[in-house]
């Protein structure tokens, strides 16, 4: 099944690309790799989740942003490949969480994009992955991934 459709048929916008935060850009291609620069989470309402998981925020609200993390990078694939379909598979993704010193849960939060990823890209969407705590993130937000993907 073509990306798009499966995109359609689980009721998935994406959302648009935001412009840079900084001086780098979004994706850059080597090879038949693409590496994606890390972006920040937004609610449902268009705003951005700033706080700490474990103390401002659940565990499962915390999944919740990484899977709109996870929208976002699906985007950012899209801009740059032009068709989704280029994704041969999700290589790598490296979550990190804005957390409480004592949060371990770190493995579910980030599982919000990677559950994402292969629900949205089937066994290509599976990946090697770290998911690691943080005494702050850019701006307060709660979550940050980045991520890299073998394209065709």
């Amino acid at each position: 099944m073509k990306v798009e459709a499966r995109l359609q048929e689980l009721g998935i916008e994406l959302p648009p690309v935001p412009s840079p935060a900084g001086n780098y850009v979004h994706a850059v291609r080597s090879g038949n790799l693409l590496f994606l620069s890390g972006k920040g989470p937004f609610n449902p309402d268009g705003s951005t989740p700033i706080g700490k998981v474990g103390r401002d925020y659940t565990t499962e609200e915390a999944y919740q942003h990484a899977r709109s993390v996870g929208l976002t990078l699906i985007a950012v694939m899209k801009d740059a490949l032009g068709d989704l379909d280029r994704v041969k598979r999700v290589v790598k993704v490296l979550g990190m969480v804005n957390a409480v010193p004592d949060f371990g849960e770190q493995p579910q939060v980030i599982n919000g994009c990677s559950d994402l990823f292969v629900e949205v890209f089937g066994e290509a969407g599976r990946h090697a992955r770290s998911a690691v705590g943080m005494g702050s993130l850019p701006m307060g937000i709660t979550v940050e991934i980045e991520a890299i993907v073998e394209v065709e």
